[in-house]
């Protein structure tokens, strides 16, 4: 196990915060989450990097909207999410290692907030000095919850609809996408599959489709037409970052073995909405 509590706890105990106590992190806590940004590795190999950004500024320089989710209020300090342009995966890539750093502060007890917008041209870009041919289209802040729910998390948790989730027969599916999958015949991949159902994802959509063909277990992206073209990017390539996250750190914790390689399979192709990403390989 990497972290002291199991997967299946801190991915419940997550959750998005929009309100802290205006507080720097702790001097012992922030070298533990610059250690842990150094250990990180994701499955794509797409040229993306995470920075700690201590700049209470941003907010007062902002009016304290940050991306597209609204107010941020009492955050001191930002992990901004970088990539290379023109990198295959490179979204995936982000979903993944910032979804593990986040597991890992909220192990430490702390609060984040997935935001994505196009920063590249407001305070956050100013003050990490992006290089010509990177882009920052994700940030989070990072620091102490305040003990009560602010007004506006419960306002966004209820318009999200973010204590909802899909059932198993419309996110699992055995050798085709016409028959469900059930727990009983999912077997010990149950657990990383739950992991998967409980991601987070932009406005609670859940676009991933995984399908079982024997011991390979296919991802898909079922995209939203039209969603988040405002923000010249598809945030959604995200959220399968997230869910291949979940399902690969559940099935190290039940010492399940494999790998992911892109391995498009014969009989499921790809349909305009349907679009394949990845597959894990047990081995």
């Amino acid at each position: 196990m990497k972290f002291e509590k199991s997967m299946a706890e801190l991915i419940k105990a997550r959750r998005s915060v929009r309100g802290y106590m205006p507080k720097a992190l702790d001097t012992e806590v922030k070298s533990k989450i610059q250690d842990y940004i150094k250990t990180l590795k994701g499955p794509f190999n797409a040229g993306v990097r995470l920075q700690l950004v201590e700049q209470s500024s941003i907010l007062e320089e902002s009016g304290g909207k940050i991306g597209t989710y609204g107010l941020i209020k009492g955050a001191n300090t930002y992990i901004a999410a970088i990539m290379e342009n023109n990198r295959p995966n490179g979204l995936e890539e982000i979903g993944y290692i910032l979804e593990e750093l986040i597991l890992y502060a909220t192990s430490l007890g702390l609060g984040t907030c997935w935001l994505g917008g196009t920063f590249n041209r407001g305070q956050f870009a100013k003050h990490l000095h992006l290089a010509e041919d990177e882009t920052l289209p994700i940030v989070t802040p990072i620091g102490y919850p305040k003990e009560k729910l602010s007004l506006m998390d419960k306002a966004v948790r209820f318009a999200a609809g973010s204590n909802n989730r899909k059932p198993w027969d419309e996110l699992f599916f055995n050798s085709s996408f016409s028959t469900p999958l059930t727990k009983e015949d999912a077997g010990n991949y149950a657990g990383p599959l739950e992991m998967v159902r409980l991601a987070p994802s932009a406005s609670n959509k859940q676009p991933w489709r995984i399908v079982r063909e024997n011991k390979q277990w296919h991802f898909y992206l079922k995209t939203s037409k039209g969603y988040g073209e405002s923000l010249g990017f598809n945030i959604q390539r995200v959220d399968m970052g997230i869910a291949m996250c979940h399902f690969q750190l559940m099935a190290e914790e039940l010492s399940i073995k494999g790998k992911w390689q892109h391995e498009i399979p014969k009989d499921l192709a790809a349909t305009e909405d349907m679009k394949y990403i990845i597959t894990w390989i047990e081995e």
